[in-house]
Order: C-alpha cells, then structure tokens, then sequence
C-alpha cells in the first residue's frame, strides 16, 4: 500500500481521496487549513486529515515525512512551496496548476531530483495534452494543433452562460494572464480572451477565446516540429464579451479578490456541467495533406454513489491515473515528467483514465491492479 498525501480537500481534492481510498491500495493523508472541510471528509472516508497551513515549511516536512508521494489540489499560488517540500522529502510530486511561471518554477526544482515531478495533471492541461501528443504522433509533419475544452453549465440560465464548477482563482488566472502559442514553429504569446471564433459542435454553437495555462509544455516539445498550436476555452457565445467588460473596461483585472467576491456570490455552482474536449491536428501522413479530429463530452454523473460534476471527475481522474501509472513504473520515476509522455491508451486503460469514456466503464472501475497496466509507448513527439 502507498503512502499519499493529498493538500487540499475541496471539491477536486476531496475526489481525489475518495477515488484513492476506494482502490484499497492506497493510504491517504489529506491536509488542508480549513477545519471544517476536513471534518467532513472524515466523516465519509478513512483517511487520516492534518489542519496545515502550506506557509509553515516545518508543517509541510512533518506531513510529508514517509509519504510516497503528495498531490497538490491547493490553489495554484501554493504550487512551489508544496513542491519545495516533496524535494526536500523525496516524495513524487503531482499538481493540477494551470500557472505557467509555477511550472516553470517545478520544473527547475525537478531538476536531478530522485523522484518525479508531475505537474499539470488536471483536464487542461493534463488530459487535452495527452490526447493532442496522440494525434500528433501519428503525423510525418505537422501543420496545425488546435486544442479546445470547456467545463460548461448544462443548462446555462444567467447573463454569463456560465456557473462556477471549478476553482473561481484558478478561473481568473487563466483570463487574465499571457497565453502561449507558436505561431510559424516559434514560440509567441497573446493576450487571453482575445481572438475569439465560434464553432458546432453536435448542433451547439460554442464560442472559443485564449485562455493562460492550457498547453501545458506542449509549446515547447512541439517548437520547431508545428507550424502552429494554440489553446483556447469554450464557453457558450456572449460570455468572453462580459467577461472583457468586466476585466478590462472596469479593471477588475487588477482587483481580483473584488472580481472573485463578485463571481463567488453571484454566479451559482452546479453539479450539471459538462466537459468538451476537442482537439484537431492536421498535417502530412502518407505524402497527403490529412486532418485528425479527438472530440469528447463528460457529464457530471454519480460517482461512488455521490454526485460528481463533470470537471471534479475529469480533474481528479487525471492526476489519480498520473499516480497510478507513476506508482506502476509505466512513467519515470525521477526528473521532470511531461503530460506529453503519458500514452493516450495507456491513460484510458487505467482504472482512473476510463472516466473519461462512457459512464458504463467506468463505473465497473473497481480494476485491476497497477501492474497489469500496458506500457507506456514512446512518447517523443
């Protein structure tokens, strides 16, 4: 049995322990500051919970003291110093932060490290990343990647057309700080909320804009290989427009605990949302100009016999298989681990992968064990 940590027990956090402790092959720590959110984890799993303060290094050490490996589902500003920690302990290390400069900062703690660094493990990145490298691989040269996701209201009701199903900074981080991109093989960075287009997708209209953060480190593995890749978020159309109201021509960019009372206490949460993904790839195969297309819909759905939302499934289930495939030899065992060196197969062959396809398989999920998992293809691009 592995010993976990997992920092943070909000909604994604919480799913987190609970898809962990249900394997049986898991012992789980959860941490986190607020006494009543832990509380109620205790009160429907056995995990062992740990009020912390991620500021206080000396807490963090005594938590990850033993551990095998910490997952952070803090918010993203906590990112390094939970890092810094797992390296002074030689824990693996797992995130699901959207934050550039906090990758970049892993990445260089990653560096001769004697055990691994896995950050980005979310939906984006993380998940589109995976399924994006699958596409590409199947090309002689590449031409165009275009990556597309979406957490989204099934039934959107508000001026917005949106509910709050994720984390409200995590959200305003992606709005309001620089994208990535290569345009002509070369790295280049635009402004978020910007270049907006709109596309169908089964019937619905959706509007798409540049969001920070999605790519993950696929700007780099693809320089010089894509003539151009970008990342934007789907929303339903009329939402970007508020939304550059709201930042740009009231400044709430620079304000943004105001920006995120706002949204907290006007906006609902719900649990009936649904994740898009879309990705297509174009490119040469055979001598011919081809195009490739991955496109998926999860809706928010029991779990465990406890409703779920689309984006706490597709966000948990993503670092779980990261872990899990960690835990199996499957990936890297030191230095820095890319989204791009996870096998799309190998991931929706896991028992955590499989809920991103139907709901039926997931749901047998009480799967095999680790070590009856394929291995891993090769995953340079």
């Amino acid at each position: 049995m592995h010993d976990i940590a997992v920092i943070g027990s909000g909604k994604i956090g919480s799913m987190i322990a609970d898809l962990l402790v249900r394997t049986g092959d898991y012992r789980v720590a959860v941490a986190d500051r607020s006494a009543e959110t832990l509380r109620q984890i205790r009160a429907t799993l056995p995990v062992e919970t740990t009020e912390l303060d991620v500021g206080d290094p000396g807490a963090l050490d005594r938590l990850l003291a033993g551990k095998a490996a910490v997952l952070s589902a803090a918010p993203y500003h906590l990112t390094v110093r939970i890092a810094e920690a797992a390296r002074r302990a030689d824990a693996h290390y797992l995130d699901l932060t959207e934050d550039v400069a906090s990758t970049r900062k892993v990445k260089a703690l990653a560096e001769g490290a004697p055990c691994a660094f896995i950050p980005q493990c979310g939906l984006a990145p993380g998940f589109i990343t995976i399924a994006a490298a699958d596409l590409c691989r199947r090309f002689e040269a590449l031409h165009d990647v275009r990556m597309r996701v979406g957490a989204l209201p099934k039934y959107p009701s508000n001026a917005l057309n949106y509910n709050l199903t994720w984390s409200t900074d995590g959200l305003i981080n992606e709005y309001c700080e620089p994208c990535e991109a290569l345009v002509d093989g070369q790295p280049h960075e635009t402004a978020p909320l910007e270049e907006l287009e709109e596309f169908s997708l089964d019937g619905v209209t959706y509007e798409a804009f540049n969001t920070s953060g999605g790519l993950g480190t696929l700007c780099e593995s693809l320089r010089g290989k894509a003539r151009n890749l970008n990342y934007k978020t789907i929303r339903y159309p009329g939402h970007a427009h508020i939304m550059k109201a709201l930042l740009n021509d009231l400044r709430l960019r620079d304000r943004r605990e105001v920006l995120k009372d706002i949204l907290e206490n006007a906006v609902p949460a719900t649990l009936q949302d649904v994740v898009i993904v879309f990705v297509t790839v174009s490119g040469v195969q055979g001598g011919r100009l081809v195009q490739e297309t991955y496109a998926n819909k999860i809706y928010g759905r029991p779990v465990g016999g406890v409703m779920r939302s689309a984006i706490q499934i597709t966000t948990a289930a993503g670092i779980c298989a990261a872990l899990d495939l960690l835990m199996s030899a499957t990936l890297p065992r030191r230095g820095f681990v890319r989204q791009e060196e996870i096998g799309l197969d190998a991931f929706l062959a896991n028992r955590f992968g499989r809920h991103y396809g139907a709901p039926e398989d997931a749901a047998g999920a009480a799967p095999a064990p680790p070590a009856e998992f394929p291995a891993l293809a090769g995953a340079h691009i």
